[in-house]
């Protein structure tokens, strides 16, 4: 699922696709969709350069040995980070061939299909990523990711619903759910649940920009760039909340004097 970006660019211009990935669906270590599945422990590189260097150096691990599933991940890994999509999903996909019964790469493969909207696709994948008896709650957040991406919001929060039989109380997952609820037009729930998931030991700068944007969607917009301002430069989270501001008030023009508010809850 996308996040609220602090980039004009990147920024929503509709509910339906705020927020991603979870959960969005790159990077590692990060909400719903965002993790490459069970890796060693590492460091998290931390800028572009830091990306550039495990892009050589797994590059060259994967380039000595296709055969090695954890260069692979490790690879594709890099070149997402990079923005270089499309070779990280023919890397991963060339090495679900060579490895067809590797979870954690069936993890990252679809991931990957996911990243670059092949969504179908990735839920196939997804369901040889794991098994009934032997669940893996990353798995089903990120199951549930791609069927909010597909508008399947009731079937994505069963997913949840099973992740959190897991992981009861994982940011990543509350995250994807809050979200979820947005999507569904219950934002009070989005927000309950956002707020329980930026409460929690773990959750990242993008859970709270997910909880700030629910609440400006509320027409709590001081509210709102309160919470973006705690991981945000003052001026990007009040443009972000500005952008908020603007797409309600474009939403009231075109419903008319009449309509619901934003308060109502109804997207």
């Amino acid at each position: 699922m996308r996040l609220f970006s602090a980039h004009p660019a990147r920024r929503v211009a509709t509910v339906a696709v705020f927020a991603l990935v979870a959960v969005a669906i790159g990077g590692c270590n990060t909400v719903g969709m965002n993790s490459t599945g069970p890796l060693p422990a590492s460091v998290e590189p931390g800028s572009e350069a830091d990306w550039r260097r495990e892009i050589d150096a797994w590059g060259e691990r994967y380039r000595a040995n296709s055969q090695d599933p954890d260069a692979a991940i490790r690879y594709a890994r890099a070149l997402r980070a990079t923005g270089q999509r499309s070779q990280a999903l023919a890397v991963l996909e060339q090495a679900s061939i060579r490895s067809p019964k590797n979870k954690a790469l069936l993890g990252a493969y679809g991931r990957a299909l996911a990243e670059t909207g092949n969504y179908d696709q990735a839920l196939d994948v997804f369901t040889r990523a794991h098994t009934p008896d032997q669940p893996d709650w990353k798995i089903l957040s990120a199951q549930g990711a791609v069927l909010d991406e597909m508008g399947r919001h009731d079937q994505a929060q069963r997913h949840y619903a099973s992740a959190r039989k897991i992981m009861p109380d994982d940011p990543s997952v509350l995250s994807n759910l809050g979200l979820s609820y947005a999507l569904s037009n219950d934002l009070p729930r989005a927000e309950a649940t956002l707020r329980r998931a930026a409460a929690r030991p773990g959750a990242d700068a993008r859970v709270r920009q997910n909880l700030a944007l629910v609440v400006g969607l509320q027409g709590r917009f001081a509210e709102a760039e309160s919470i973006a301002r705690a991981d945000l430069p003052a001026a990007e989270a009040a443009a972000n909340v500005a952008y908020v501001r603007q797409m309600l008030a474009q939403r009231r023009e075109v419903r008319g004097p009449g309509a619901p508010s934003s308060r109502s809850g109804n997207l």
